[in-house]
């Protein structure tokens, strides 16, 4: 009778698969060497096959080459949520981390959150992109596809992800979002006769006349402000800060200076009188920080006051209420645009780094070129055939 073969036992430094009565599981050991501390590592796998197992060995053997320990129950929440308070630090913490986590927590944690990142796939990512597309504009959707690639990638690189599956996705097309929109001549007059009791008035004007964005009129001080300059130099104002982290202008060239209508003038020189007797009756000092537009108690403004605020003057104007403070700066470039200031000019009062982007961002603003010609020589030539026909 021949007798069975014995099985080898698995040698020093082999991976070995047995069963486990107690955890009524296969465990794969695998032998990886030692560890700086001269301890032996022999990670342990577990699986329902001997088959599964193996697969499992197999995967971990690859990490381990490639340097990436991947946490078996790290979840594509610890990825996001690591990545906001660890990979965007020096950023604006009521800015930029603010709206990423806001989108994070309302879009992304509730439907993937609990995914694990090593078995995350692209076909989960798309489904869960597709789901939110029935409720979000292509633009949200874009973002939070980044907050997600971002998050993954800040992983890889502290070895807690081999790929980044996010990088395999396109965005599809969401809902539509609300198009920026600006105010006519008319529409712009009735909102500002609406503000002139309120206190944003002065901010209103200064935006709407001079282009200042929003995130650059809330911290102006008066230090940059100059109504009665000497040498002739006309009024002006200097864009040098804004609300950002550290105070920069959101890129070099939004840092100017810009002459001041003598309308803007008179409102600022009637906001400061107005602005003082303010402090005086407080008995407090002249506001510490130098700010030009601030709250009754001297504070620095809101955007969310000034957001509300301005939905109460469009009403009060007659204007439907969907309207925003960064409609004042659409509504400054189709102003121009339509009193026929070239494009490069606009650009520079707007703090463009190129007229190309302010013609990709205010395209609906401007008034195309191409047609200015013909428009031209439709009323040059419309006042000739006039001329032609009373002589004749």
């Amino acid at each position: 009778m021949t007798e069975e073969p014995k099985r080898r036992r698995a040698g020093h430094g082999e991976d070995t698969i047995y069963w486990d009565a107690a955890k009524n599981r296969y465990v794969g050991a695998v032998s990886l060497g030692h560890g700086p501390d001269g301890k032996r590592r022999r990670p342990k796998v577990y699986g329902k096959t001997k088959t599964e197992v193996r697969q499992k060995i197999r995967d971990l053997k690859k990490e381990v080459q490639s340097g990436v320990k991947a946490p078996a129950n790290y979840t594509v929440a610890d990825a996001v949520t690591d990545w906001l308070s660890r990979g965007l630090k020096g950023r604006d913490e009521k800015g930029t981390i603010g709206k990423n986590r806001s989108m994070a927590e309302k879009h992304l944690i509730p439907f993937i959150g609990k995914a694990k990142l090593k078995e995350l796939s692209a076909d989960d990512v798309d489904d869960w992109l597709d789901g939110r597309a029935e409720f979000l504009a292509t633009r949200s959707l874009r973002d939070l596809l980044a907050i997600l690639r971002r998050s993954v990638a800040h992983a890889q690189r502290r070895d807690k992800a081999a790929r980044n599956v996010a990088l395999l996705v396109t965005v599809p097309e969401g809902r539509p979002g609300r198009p920026s929109k600006a105010l006519n001549l008319e529409q712009a007059k009735a909102v500002l006769t609406a503000a002139r009791p309120s206190r944003l008035y002065a901010y209103l004007v200064l935006s709407l006349l001079s282009g200042v964005r929003t995130e650059e009129a809330r911290p102006l001080t008066w230090d940059h402000v100059y109504l009665t300059p000497e040498d002739g130099v006309a009024p002006h104002v200097a864009v040098w800060r804004s609300v950002r982290r550290h105070g920069e202008t959101k890129t070099r060239k939004s840092r100017r200076t810009i002459a001041l209508p003598q309308q803007v003038v008179a409102v600022l020189e009637e906001h400061m009188r107005r602005q003082q007797k303010e402090f005086a009756a407080r008995g407090a000092e002249w506001s510490r920080a130098g700010l030009v537009f601030t709250t009754r108690s001297g504070e620095p403004v809101d955007a969310a006051n000034v957001r509300r605020d301005f939905r109460a003057i469009t009403r009060k104007a007659g204007l439907n209420p969907e309207w925003t403070p960064r409609e004042l700066r659409h509504s400054f470039v189709s102003l121009l645009s339509d009193h026929g200031i070239p494009l490069e000019k606009i650009a520079l009062l707007v703090g463009h780094s190129s007229q190309t982007t302010t013609e990709a961002v205010y395209r609906k603003q401007l008034r195309p070129v191409i047609t200015q010609g013909a428009e031209a020589m439709d009323v040059i030539f419309a006042y000739e055939q006039e001329a032609d026909a009373e002589e004749n």
